[in-house]
């Protein structure tokens, strides 16, 4: 004898209730909130701390480059001083001017006969030069 056994179905039903939770604001506990208070401040300065370490750190780069700069085209001042030094020292060679007055400008010597002294009259005075800087030193 077998008996049947009867199964048993259990339907389920799934309905959709929509809730409008927008108007439920969450409590937050004071300490907790006190406790985030603090980390942000500490978090704030440490990061002050650290811009101020970063730009230090960039601006000490940034004047190395400058002085590497400076002293590149201090060396070329120098170099071009003194290349405009003996430049000067070239065109002020009395030699030079010497072969420029007779080549160029067809000067002479002067003759015995061309100098002539002169006697200062009694009670002359003679003149003297006395230069001046343009910035007052003499």
């Amino acid at each position: 004898m077998t008996k049947r056994r009867k199964k048993a179905v259990n339907t389920e039903f799934h309905t959709v209730k929509r809730i409008d939770n927008s108007r439920l604001v969450r409590a937050a506990e004071p300490v907790r909130m006190e406790g985030f208070y603090r980390t942000a401040g500490w978090s704030g300065v440490i990061a002050i701390f650290l811009m101020f370490y970063v730009y230090q750190h960039f601006r000490c780069i940034d004047l190395s480059f400058q002085l590497e700069d400076l002293k590149a085209r201090q060396t070329k001042t120098l170099a071009l001083n003194s290349a405009l030094r003996l430049e000067i020292e070239g065109l002020r060679d009395p030699r030079r001017i010497d072969v420029i007055a007779r080549r160029q400008l067809g000067l002479t010597e002067p003759l015995p006969t061309q100098v002539q002294e002169f006697e200062a009259p009694a009670g002359a005075e003679v003149a003297s030069v006395h230069y001046v800087r343009a910035n007052g030193a003499q």
